[in-house]
């Protein structure tokens, strides 16, 4: 990263956009978020299928959303740029595609911005995802994205970064309830998992992740879906990412069930739900 595009960026504290994008192979990161990010590699390997199963599910559910006729989206708490992203996943679907990322983290600001800079019909919006009427209002999703059509609205790897006291169903439902019929949400979710092996690892991972960004916690299965109650789950429902509608593999096959997953790919799961 360069002394220009990261002017007034705090070096000296972990980013959970930067970590990310560490353990997913980017340049974007500093000092303090490889110690984190090196922690995992090193104390418990295998966990960087966490992030990759994350990123692959959510793009081949933006594919969904956009085969489904939704041509619009909001991507809240998106983090850094990666090989592929939300506008081009949809924009594979559909060119005209039309998408408001949201986050922020400085650095993910000064980095998504020079990249969609040129790009009419993609902004990057600097707002916290616990302030949703902020985001609603901001003049960049009020020109990008018509309320009275379904949007795709995605929680990628973020709610789990929330307490339960800053109420994340809540917060999914603020949204739903601003969506019309035919929208679909997007949920992935670090996942607590106390009965299928991996349990020290696990424990392992949740702790240092809190310690190092000072909230969050993994939830279980039936607090995931509690994300999205009153909306309609679309097959395969919650299940750990690599099952979610896994692309046919050259080699080796689809995961048959989650048996065959590691500890590390069963403990994010991810989910697609309809408003009726």
């Amino acid at each position: 990263m360069t002394d220009d595009s990261t002017s007034g960026i705090d070096r000296s504290k972990p980013s959970i956009a930067r970590v990310y994008d560490y353990l997913l192979g980017g340049t974007d990161n500093f000092a303090v978020d490889r110690e984190v990010g090196d922690f995992f590699l090193r104390e418990l390997p295998g966990s960087v299928a966490l992030p990759f199963a994350n990123r692959q599910a959510l793009i081949r559910a933006v594919g969904a959303m956009a085969g489904d006729g939704v041509r619009q989206f909001v991507d809240l708490g998106s983090g850094l740029p990666t090989a592929d992203n939300v506008h081009q996943a949809a924009r594979r679907h559909d060119a005209g595609a039309r998408v408001v990322y949201v986050d922020n983290d400085p650095t993910v600001l000064a980095h998504g911005r020079a990249l969609l800079a040129a790009d009419p019909r993609t902004t990057l919006v600097r707002a916290d995802l616990r302030e949703p009427e902020e985001i609603r209002r901001h003049p960049e999703v009020r020109r990008l994205i018509d309320f009275d059509e379904p949007v795709g609205v995605v929680f990628s790897a973020v709610l789990h970064h929330l307490d339960d006291a800053e109420r994340p169903a809540d917060l999914v439902r603020w949204w739903v309830d601003r969506v019309p019929s035919g929208s679909l949400v997007y949920v992935s979710h670090f996942r607590s998992v106390g009965t299928s092996g991996g349990t020290e690892e696990r424990r392992r991972a949740e702790r240092k992740l809190r310690e190092s960004f000072g909230r969050g916690r993994w939830r279980t299965d039936e607090e995931i879906l509690g994300l999205l109650d009153g909306l309609d789950l679309l097959e395969p429902g919650l299940v750990p990412c690599p099952l979610w509608r896994p692309e046919p593999a050259g080699t080796g096959g689809v995961p048959a069930g989650e048996g065959d997953l590691s500890v590390w790919e069963r403990l994010i799961s991810c989910a697609l739900a309809r408003k009726p």
